[in-house]
């Protein structure tokens, strides 16, 4: 008989319905969805975006810095006065002709009053530099340690014909070898 009753009020029972969630529950699933966006707002813009920020600012600073440099560098004024010697074009030695060499030379003076004393020997000093170049072999003249004592030999040679001041170096402005 138990089990009589308990099918019969099984029977009369409604079947089980869905319940509806209370409006309560979504408004705070809608609440806590507002304030993990509003802090996901407010997290990218104060963390990221300010690094990036000041990133840029950085970059900005370091560019001004730059090109106050790049200023400050045109306005020193040069260390020494500067004489370009006319071009020279030799054949290299013991190469029977076929090789020659090209180089266009300025000097360092140490003085501007110098100049006229340059001038005033420019046919000795050409005739110096003219015979070292066609000296020189092109195995000479053709590596960079090669090149800066054939640099360092120049001045030497050009001193020798200055009595107020000398020649701080000597610079290419052009070198063709062929």
């Amino acid at each position: 008989m138990a089990e009589e009753d308990l099918l019969a009020a099984l029977e009369a029972a409604p079947p089980p319905t869905k319940k509806k969630l209370p409006i309560r529950n979504i408004l705070i699933v809608l609440a806590a969805l507002l304030v993990l966006g509003a802090g996901g707002y407010f997290g990218y813009k104060f963390f990221v975006l300010d690094k990036k920020v000041a990133e840029e600012a950085k970059a900005k600073e370091e560019a001004e810095k730059e090109k106050k440099k790049a200023v400050e560098a045109k306005e020193e004024p040069e260390v020494g006065v500067m004489y370009t010697l006319e071009p020279f074009i030799v054949n290299l030695a013991g190469s029977e002709g076929k090789r020659f060499l090209k180089a266009t030379i300025a000097l360092e003076l140490s003085v501007p009053e110098l100049r006229p004393e340059v001038k005033e020997n420019l046919q000795k000093i050409t005739d110096s530099v003219l015979i070292l170049l066609s000296s020189k072999t092109f195995e000479d003249v053709y590596s960079v340690q090669g090149k800066f004592k054939l640099k360092d030999e120049i001045t030497t040679r050009v001193n020798r014909f200055l009595l107020l001041g000398h020649v701080k170096d000597a610079y290419f402005t052009e070198f063709v070898v062929q």
